[in-house]
């Protein structure tokens, strides 16, 4: 079988967040009706068209690689999941709007991802302080994903909305707000499927291209690709 054309996304955050759901609404266009807590990883696909629409369209796989969550000592969790952040093209990060730990939390889980390779330093975030200089050199696209929307009272909404905005402006990323149980929320041509499809485009851009916009050696020629199958790891 001839190699495919993909890149490898992790999805990241605290256990019941709803990562997968928003893996699966993603991939498969479907409500998850009865998810389940992650053990390890579980890793789905979907195909993407790299900048549709254009004459430099190509077909790619995307990769979505849903971490568990649980937590534990730093040491012994970090040392488990390190195995998963091995060659990441991009992060998608994923936090409860109900849940303002979960929010906060964001800031040590995608420190341990693109810090992979440095003794584990615990709980990183205390009181909302965080240090901008830790994301300074980032190269990885990062995406920032709220979920529950649809859990939050009305009245309640903006203010909410409002204190995770800062989320997106630290990690330099767009941010999408959602309810998992609605297929609406990624329907074709709405503002969260732009920023989606331009956030796969970056993640691309950054695996197969250089800064000058040279195509980097062994840049898969244009195809494409027939129907996609979930891969499931346990």
């Amino acid at each position: 079988m001839a190699a495919l054309d993909r890149v490898k996304v992790l999805v990241l955050g605290d256990s019941g967040v709803g990562k997968s759901s928003l893996v699966h609404l993603l991939c498969q266009n479907q409500v998850l009706g009865n998810p389940s807590w992650t053990v390890g990883c579980s890793v789905d696909v979907r195909l993407h068209e790299y900048r549709e629409g254009t004459p430099e369209e190509k077909t790619f796989y995307i990769e979505l690689w849903d971490v568990g969550g649980s937590v534990g000592s730093a040491s012994s969790v970090k040392s488990t999941r390190a195995v998963f952040y091995n060659g990441v093209n991009g992060i998608v990060l994923v936090h409860d709007l109900t849940n303002k730990k979960s929010s906060q939390n964001l800031y040590r889980w995608s420190l341990e991802a693109l810090n992979r390779d440095l003794p584990p330093t615990g709980v990183l975030v205390t009181n909302g302080d965080y240090d901008r200089e830790n994301f300074a050199d980032n190269q990885i696209p990062l995406l920032v994903i709220g979920t529950k929307l649809d859990q939050i009272p009305e009245a309640k909404r903006s203010e909410v909305l409002t204190r995770t905005a800062f989320l997106a402006e630290d990690f330099n990323a767009e941010e999408i707000n959602l309810d998992c149980t609605n297929t609406r929320y990624f329907a074709a041509g709405s503002s969260n499927a732009v920023k989606l499809s331009r956030f796969f485009d970056k993640v691309i851009e950054k695996r197969y291209f250089s800064r000058d916009g040279n195509v980097i050696p062994g840049f898969p020629d244009r195809k494409r690709f027939g129907s996609f199958k979930s891969l499931h790891y346990d």
